[in-house]
């Protein structure tokens, strides 16, 4: 049942929301602000326990037509929903915890607490009915902004008291590129998707669409890495960014020869996508801390 559970957690989106909050708190060590230790590992444990409530959340509250694991009988099905809802129910309160102490030692400055609400507000749109927006089409969108922006924004928060346009610049580059890879993640369990009736954004948009979209995500996360230069950093600093765009080209030629009738290699075009996400992060993380 553990392992069971560790998976559903989706440790891949825990690794992913570890970095973005290393590289929210990187851009604060670069702009000289000095770190704080406290701060700095419970808000990594904070987020890391919202990132799992979330994932967990999607789990429980899944149609009860669908499946949450595979050959699963009625009475497993009921056991495992309660046990992820106490679970993301504890992990919640855990964080609500961590935040306390926090404000209590005058550690949680407003903005961070501004964002912390903003993340609660997305995992209970995400996941909970009735808005639940996972079966809507707009899960792909609210979980690629809570990784990639909020999660990134508390990082740099509880460390500066001040929001910084470096971290608007930052951020917002890599919410279009993990809105790319999530809506990757659609076109292998598209037919599974569709036999659940679930609505990703995928199935709202259908394949016509949301190629071209997906080109346009990775194209102009680029380009918006360019435009951040305008805000400060100059090009030496993010040009590691840039390192990804082979195979962010590669990622766009594998999904447009399969819009053209291409046998798809899903694992391959999958694992492209969280290399090209993954490995920008991590390389804007490591500059940002080494500068």
């Amino acid at each position: 049942m553990i392992r069971k559970i560790l998976l559903l957690i989706r440790p891949v989106q825990l690794i992913l929301a570890a970095l973005a909050y290393l590289l929210g708190a990187g851009i604060a060590n670069y702009l000289g602000i000095p770190l704080v230790a406290d701060s700095f590992w419970l808000g990594l444990l904070m987020c890391l326990l919202g990132q799992s409530s979330m994932s967990m959340l999607a789990e429980a509250f899944r149609p009860f037509l669908d499946p949450i694991l595979a050959d699963e009988t009625r009475t497993e099905r009921t056991r495992l929903r309660a046990l992820l809802i106490n679970l993301s129910l504890g992990f919640l309160g855990a964080e609500v915890i961590l935040g306390y102490i926090l404000f209590a030692n005058s550690h949680l400055p407003s903005s961070a607490i501004f964002f912390l609400l903003i993340s609660l507000v997305f995992i209970i749109a995400y996941a909970i009915p009735p808005i639940r927006a996972l079966n809507r089409g707009y899960g792909e969108l609210i979980l690629a902004a809570h990784i990639a922006y909020i999660i990134t924004g508390l990082g740099f928060l509880l460390q500066s008291e001040e929001f910084h346009r470096l971290l608007f610049g930052i951020a917002m580059p890599l919410t279009t590129l993990a809105l790319a890879y999530f809506l990757v993640l659609g076109f292998p369990s598209f037919s599974r998707d569709q036999k659940y009736q679930r609505g990703t954004m995928l199935r709202l948009l259908t394949w016509q669409r949301t190629i071209p979209l997906h080109h346009s995500l990775v194209i102009s996360s680029y380009i918006l890495f360019l435009a951040a230069s305008a805000m400060g950093p100059s090009l030496n600093l993010l040009w590691p960014a840039f390192l990804t765009f082979p195979f962010a080209c590669l990622q766009i030629a594998m999904l447009w020869n399969i819009a053209r009738g291409a046998k798809p290699n899903w694992k391959l075009l999958t694992s492209t996508a969280l290399g090209v996400l993954g490995l920008t992060m991590y390389f804007l993380t490591l500059t940002f801390w080494l500068r």
